[in-house]
């Protein structure tokens, strides 16, 4: 059985696939928050200079399962979302965004997360909940850190 690896900011910053796509810098990671912040850019734009919704929902997926996920991981589960419903609330098309989640709910079978994107004025850009389910561990390739 592959070992899950330790889920520290180190290896959070590390990540390639979606989070290091979209260049989520983790500035605070726990069962109980977890945090990170992009500068916007090229990649993160819908064609109309904006950025996309689909980021705001990404992020705040990713940032609600880490957290989720460290807060079950003592017990050899995992937390995948079933639900995610994220509200745009301002336009952005500059700066740098800061993205904070922290739990509602945390039960034995699932959990309710919040998650606040803001912008570099502390204005309100998008608010999300996610719903997820803890489930066992899996022996999935977790992805490696490059270098």
């Amino acid at each position: 059985m592959n070992r899950m690896p330790d889920i520290t900011l180190d290896w959070l910053n590390t990540l390639t696939g979606w989070s290091g796509a979209m260049k989520l810098v983790y500035t605070a990671a726990s069962g109980d928050e977890v945090a990170c912040e992009f500068e916007v850019s090229d990649q993160h734009m819908q064609p109309f200079g904006l950025v996309h919704g689909g980021v705001h929902c990404g992020v705040i997926e990713t940032i609600t399962s880490i957290g989720a996920t460290l807060h079950v991981r003592t017990h050899g589960q995992e937390a995948v979302g079933l639900e995610n419903s994220t509200s745009f609330i301002r336009a952005t098309r500059s700066g740098k965004l800061r993205a904070v989640a922290r739990p509602i709910s945390r039960g034995r079978t699932n959990q309710l997360w919040e998650a606040w994107i803001r912008d570099d004025q502390d204005r309100l850009v998008a608010q999300g909940r996610v719903r997820l389910q803890n489930v066992a561990a899996s022996n999935a390739r977790v992805e490696p850190p490059l270098g």
